[in-house]
């Protein structure tokens, strides 16, 4: 047995160092707690086994030697948890027993804040110094780290200001704060934080004062340590009142500190936090009951490690333990592959959890996550849920690296992965089921073949019913299919259907943005379509003869040569053809384009007309409008306080209208 206790006492302590100390977690805080409540029972089944240097003696964990030590003038203790209701009412029966009391006692609840605790120590309203929790009885000294948080006063506002006072709160990192932080040190290749609580011990431990500042740090202040006896708060007689007072000297409270008259409303407290938990912008674990009068708070007293007037009510676990089991990719609905892990059922925050995202390739090599590996996963609210890291001690012999199949899942066609980013895509498009409804909303949107009727809802009826399995399908609609679909009347169904035939006749241009091919926009569709005028061109066209056309770039032409030669994507084609689709005469509608080939620039203020109504008359006539000048440019428009594009166009000998000289060109060229 005394060996069994020496091996958990050391666990505890080696995860309790990489915690607090290297702010570097390696398990959830669940399994911490888990054995740190089985070290707690064995100790009290086995006091002789107890000593000096236990994690139930202790608060918190060794200072860093980088920075100087501060000791408390008063203990910073840790509280006693309590996961369920029934150890909740034993906290209650116990404080009832101490003080021989029958009646409801009042308690002030607060959200327990997952951040890091620390010391404000204030001389004559002056702050002079703050330190971590540490031990609880000496703490790092980060007074210059602290004062880069404009949250924390460096001098109390209002009256009754003590000569000497120490203020408690919690220094947290906001969740929006948290992951652009994050976002940012990915990109530049640099350390991820575990979760806010993490980042906020990292950024306050930091030597460089600079380094803290430029983090997004914010500060909740929430009790008292030492005051001077020469002051004498008398008017402060309960918890509640101290935080009012805190408030009043500029200290910031936290809003949802509550007042409540017994252990019932204390649960009812803890439901209602419970509920907002995830709308709010900060992690918190639970909540704390604090015995609201101070009188009684000093009868009752301190047990080695924690007050007696104060418990920790802990939320259901957000992170567990458990084991990947098999890896699938989940093909969505604008083509991305995502890998989800099928995990040993674990119950995580009250759910038991099976599946959860590795989001993408990059986030599985930068946590090096195999299968089989034990690993952390972390659910909040109706968030997917996740997995946060891998357990490296625990990692078995027979893992496996994850690797990124090389075709879809879903309909077999290449998977690929742009350069630079993160996720890999299906090149299936069109003829993935996994995208067809997205791929029907496009296609009729209002942009592309403009289909009314065949919006959201319909889109996923029509689909889900398996009545369209193809973009194509939606030729083959008719009446008698539309009326049998329950709540399609026959008003809408005979609607769709016209929609459905005015659509045939429309452009080359909105038939080819229609296709949805990757980063081919309306402007490129326009380029393609003028340039070709025969969709049935396009499978022959080379990467290399793209790339020739305007705004079309290596990366656009590589996936406008896939599209094409793509066999389905062939026959989903002609199949659409066939429906009878009617495109406009290109060659025609260049005679009625006389500033085809012109490039226009447009500076400064045009008196009667905006200059974005200038581009569209001219684009409407054929012309190219573009920002900058250059040697390519055909005319430069001059309008009121022109820029330097007025100067760089004389130099380069570009034409210059004036806006008289440009509404009589526009008046030669008027059409009917």
């Amino acid at each position: 047995m005394k060996d069994q206790v020496q091996k958990l006492r050391d666990k505890i302590n080696q995860y309790n160092y990489q915690y607090y100390v290297l702010d570097n977690p390696t398990v959830p805080d669940a399994q911490y707690d888990r054995l740190l409540q089985e070290l707690i029972t064995l100790e009290r089944e086995h006091p002789e086994f107890i000593t000096p240097d236990s994690p139930t003696q202790r608060v918190g964990a060794e200072t860093l030697k980088a920075f100087s030590e501060v000791k408390h003038f008063v203990p910073m203790l840790s509280l006693e948890n309590a996961f369920i209701e029934k150890q909740v009412s034993d906290f209650d029966k116990r404080i009832k027993e101490k003080l021989n009391i029958n009646n409801s006692i009042q308690y002030c609840c607060e959200p327990k804040l997952d951040g890091l605790a620390i010391n404000l120590i204030y001389e004559s309203g002056i702050l002079t110094k703050a330190a971590t929790r540490g031990d609880g009885v000496t703490g790092e000294n980060i007074t210059n780290n602290i004062k880069t948080i404009k949250s924390i006063p460096l001098k109390l506002q209002g009256k009754n200001i003590p000569l000497l006072i120490e203020i408690r709160g919690e220094v947290y990192m906001p969740l929006s704060g948290f992951n652009e932080l994050n976002n940012s040190a990915q990109k530049k290749g640099e350390k991820i934080f575990a979760n806010p609580r993490n980042a906020a011990a990292g950024s306050l431990r930091q030597l460089d004062p600079k380094i803290t500042a430029s983090r997004p740090l914010n500060f909740f202040s929430y009790g008292i340590g030492y005051v001077d006896t020469s002051h004498h708060l008398s008017s402060l007689q309960s918890q509640f009142d101290i935080i009012q007072q805190l408030s009043e000297w500029g200290m910031r409270v936290n809003p949802e500190v509550n007042l409540v008259h017994s252990i019932d409303e204390c649960i009812e407290y803890y439901k209602m936090i419970l509920n907002k938990r995830n709308k709010l912008p900060y992690d918190i674990d639970g909540v704390v009951y604090k015995v609201n009068k101070v009188e009684l708070q000093e009868k009752l007293g301190f047990v080695a490690r924690a007050p007696r007037f104060a418990i920790a009510h802990k939320f259901p676990a957000q992170e567990e333990m458990t084991e990947i089991l098999d890896v699938i990719f989940q093909v969505g609905r604008t083509g991305v592959l995502t890998p989800v892990a099928k995990l040993k059922p674990v119950n995580v925050a009250g759910v038991i959890v099976s599946n959860a995202t590795l989001h993408n390739m990059d986030e599985i090599h930068r946590k090096d996550i195999r299968l089989h590996d034990v690993v952390i996963i972390k659910r909040a609210g109706d968030v997917i849920p996740e997995v946060v890291g891998v357990i490296l001690e625990n990692r078995p012999k027979n893992t496996h690296k994850i690797i990124m199949p090389p075709r879809c899942p879903v309909c077999h066609s290449i998977v690929e992965k742009e350069e630079g980013k993160a996720a890999s895509y299906c090149t299936g498009h069109l003829i993935c089921p996994a995208q067809l409804k997205e791929s029907i909303k496009h296609f009729s949107s209002r942009k592309a073949l403009d289909i009314a009727g065949l919006g959201d809802k319909w889109a996923e009826i029509l689909v889900e019913r398996k009545i369209l399995t193809s973009v194509g399908d939606i030729y083959d609609l008719s009446m008698h299919t539309l009326m049998a679909i329950e709540r399609m009347g026959e008003k809408s169904a005979s609607k769709l259907c016209e929609a459905i035939q005015k659509s045939k006749k429309t452009t080359l241009t909105r038939f080819l943005y229609g296709l949805g091919i990757p980063h081919v926009g309306e402007r490129t569709a326009k380029v393609l379509s003028e340039q070709y005028r025969d969709i049935h061109k396009f499978s022959s066209v080379s990467e290399e003869e793209f790339m020739q056309l305007a705004d079309i770039g290596p990366i656009v032409a590589k996936h406008i040569v896939a599209f094409f030669k793509h066999p389905k994507h062939q026959a989903l084609i002609e199949k659409l053809l066939k429906s009878g689709f009617v495109f406009e005469d290109l060659y025609q509608a260049e005679q009625r384009l006389p500033l085809k080939g012109k490039t226009f620039v447009i500076t400064g203020t045009l008196e009667k007309t905006t200059r974005d109504e200038a581009k569209n008359i001219l684009e409407k006539l054929g012309a190219k409008v573009t920002n900058s000048i250059s040697s390519s440019t055909h005319y430069l428009i001059v309008g009121a306080s022109p820029g330097s594009k007025l100067e760089k166009a004389q130099k380069l000998n570009v034409s210059i209208l004036d806006e008289k000289k440009f509404q009589h060109l526009l008046s030669e060229f008027k059409q009917s």
